[in-house]
C-alpha cells in the first residue's frame, strides 16, 4: 500500500512586464555634486480612478473617468533626506522647516516626517533659489505619471512583491491585511524606509519608487470620490482651511493593496508621521538649465 502525500504548490514566481522607453530628464542642481532629477512626463490622457472590477478596490476611486493632462517635470524619486537638508537651508518662505526630521537616517533615503505645509514649504524655497515654479503635484498628475499609459493595478502588472518595492509583505492580523496582492507571493516587512534607488524597475516616465516606501503629498484637498471633479489635471482645491490633503504611493508600513496606482489617502495637513514625504513637479514648457 502506497501512502498518500499531499505536495504543497510551489509559489508562483512573478516577473514585473518591462516596458521599454526613452525618458527625457533634466537635472536641477541644489548644491554642489547634489541635484534633483526631474523626468519630462508627457502630456495625455487616462482614466483615473479603478474599475469596479479591481480587487480590494475602494468606493473612493471612482467613478473613473478621463482627465488630460498637460507636460510637466516630476522628480525621479521622493526628495531625499540630503536633498531636503539643502533646501531646508534656503531662506525661509512662509514658515521654518527641521534640518533633520526623518527617523530612518539616510542621504539617499526619503525624508520623512514631513507635514503637508512643510512640503509646500520646500517648494516655495526650492522655487524662489532656482527661479522655476516647483510645487507638490496634483492628484491626477501624480497618477497619471505613475500609471505611465498602463490600466492595471501597478504600473509593472497585477501584482506586487517586496523584490521590487518596500511595503510591508507579511499578514498583520490587528488591522485584518494580508500581506500579498492578488495571486503574488507574500514577503518582507523591512519596518523601515529604503534607499530611494534600491529597486531598478522604472516606470515608462522613468519614475522610480511609486510604489511604497514613502505615503507622497499631493496639493489636492480629500474629496469622499470623483464626482465634479476636474478633468483638465488640475488640483481639487476647496476653501475650507484645514480640509485634509491627499497623499497616494502606499508606505513601507502599509500592505500592498494600499499601494496601487489608484488608491488614496487622507491626512491632516499637519502629520508628520514617519511613512510620509513627497515629491516635486515643476511645470512645463520651461525647460531646466
Amino acid at each position: 500500500m502506497t501512502n498518500a502525500v499531499e505536495m504543497t504548490p510551489p509559489p508562483k514566481i512573478f516577473t514585473p512586464k518591462i516596458r521599454r522607453g526613452k525618458a527625457q530628464y533634466a537635472v536641477e542642481e541644489i548644491s554642489e555634486g547634489i541635484g534633483i532629477e526631474m523626468m519630462l512626463i508627457p502630456e495625455g490622457a487616462f482614466l483615473m480612478g479603478s474599475p469596479l472590477d479591481e480587487l480590494e478596490r475602494f468606493k473612493d476611486e471612482g467613478p473613473q473617468h478621463l482627465v488630460t493632462v498637460k507636460s510637466f517635470f516630476m522628480g525621479k524619486y521622493p526628495i531625499t533626506q540630503a536633498q531636503w537638508r539643502i533646501v531646508a537651508g534656503f531662506p525661509q518662505e512662509q514658515r521654518e522647516l527641521k534640518q533633520e526630521p526623518s527617523d530612518f537616517k539616510g542621504d539617499n533615503r526619503p525624508a520623512e516626517k514631513i507635514n503637508w505645509f512643510d512640503a509646500v514649504e520646500f517648494c516655495a524655497r526650492l522655487s524662489k533659489k532656482t527661479g522655476r515654479h516647483y510645487r507638490l503635484p496634483t492628484e491626477a498628475e501624480w497618477e497619471y505619471a505613475c500609471r505611465a499609459g498602463t490600466n492595471s493595478p501597478f504600473h509593472f502588472g497585477e501584482t506586487i512583491t517586496t523584490d521590487i518595492a518596500n511595503y510591508r509583505g507579511t499578514d498583520e492580523e490587528g488591522y485584518g491585511w494580508k500581506g500579498n496582492y492578488g495571486e503574488g507571493p507574500k514577503g518582507e516587512y523591512r519596518k523601515e524606509t529604503t534607499s530611494v534607488d534600491k529597486f531598478v524597475y522604472a516606470n515608462a516616465f522613468g519614475l522610480c519608487d511609486m510604489h511604497g516606501n514613502v505615503w507622497e503629498w499631493c496639493e489636492d484637498y480629500w474629496h469622499e470620490n470623483y464626482e465634479k471633479a476636474p478633468s483638465d489635471g488640475r488640483a481639487w482645491l476647496t476653501d475650507r482651511d484645514g480640509n485634509y490633503r491627499v497623499l497616494r504611493g502606499g508606505s513601507w508600513f502599509y500592505n500592498p493593496l494600499y499601494c496601487r496606482c489608484a488608491r488614496r489617502l487622507r491626512y491632516n495637513p499637519d502629520y508628520s508621521l514617519n511613512n510620509l514625504g513627497f515629491r516635486v513637479v515643476c511645470e512645463a514648457p520651461r525647460t531646466l538649465a
